[in-house]
């Protein structure tokens, strides 16, 4: 199950900070975020080699997208199309707004259910298919919140559980979020009737973390790139490296 923890801080100067973390097969193939679609130049984002699509990205408008899988939906599904590429939708719209109101109308009968994130530096949205209903919205409240399989700051999950009060009691003041560094790749395991709630895992059958994210968007009016943290998940300290985002 992936992992999105949002900081939203409206008339702070970084308003919107976002961590992620991305659980996949590991031997799925896939690359670093960039600019990898020509049919979407404005678009910096991780690329699944498989399906084409991507679960994070940004846009040159500083739009910021990101895809989950709901539970007991992982991998694709005949006659679905890839949930990956509604990453791509989101981000070709110039606001968070405008591509959540555009993509609540999508025919939900076309994907496997899915929680999708979409934020700039106004407006953060959850849209989430459950599975045969239409894709409800809804607008992130101001604080921490976090999504993994479930719903938003959902009582039922482990992870959420074991982590929510951690990260908000570490939120990012501007960029120094070394404490949600620390928090996205801790490996240390407990469990839950069963359930992996480690922020970082190898479960040992092929399916583990993969990736860690850290994204932070400026106000408006300040003269910064969005700036977005990316590392490689590994067994020890992973090496994190700055992506360009402009």
């Amino acid at each position: 199950m992936c992992t999105l923890v949002v900081s939203r801080r409206p008339g702070h100067d970084w308003p919107l900070v976002l961590g992620a973390n991305r659980d996949e097969m590991i031997n799925r193939p896939w690359r670093a975020p960039g600019r990898h679609w020509p049919d979407w130049p404005e678009v910096v984002a991780g690329l699944d080699e498989q399906a084409g699509g991507s679960w994070m990205g940004i846009n040159d408008f500083g739009v910021v997208a990101a895809i989950l899988n709901r539970s007991g939906t992982l991998g694709s599904l005949a006659g679905k199309r890839s949930r990956g590429e509604l990453v791509l939708e989101a981000l070709d719209h110039a606001d968070a707004a405008t591509a959540a109101a555009m993509l609540a109308d999508l025919d939900p009968a076309a994907y496997r259910p899915f929680n999708l994130i979409i934020a700039d530096n106004r407006d953060c949205f959850w849209l989430a298919h459950r599975g045969g209903a239409p894709v409800l919205v809804t607008a992130l409240p101001e604080g921490v919140s976090m999504i993994t399989e479930g719903d938003l700051d959902d009582p039922n999950s482990s992870r959420v559980g074991r982590y929510l009060n951690r990260f908000r009691a570490s939120a990012p003041d501007g960029l120094s979020w070394d404490a949600w560094a620390a928090l996205l790749t801790d490996r240390s395991t407990a469990s839950h009737e069963g359930i992996h709630d480690a922020m970082s895992f190898d479960r040992g059958d092929g399916f583990g973390t993969v990736s860690h994210s850290l994204i932070a968007l400026p106000a408006p009016g300040i003269d910064m790139a969005p700036v977005w943290r990316f590392a490689t998940a590994t067994a020890v300290s992973p090496a994190w490296e700055d992506i360009q985002t402009r």
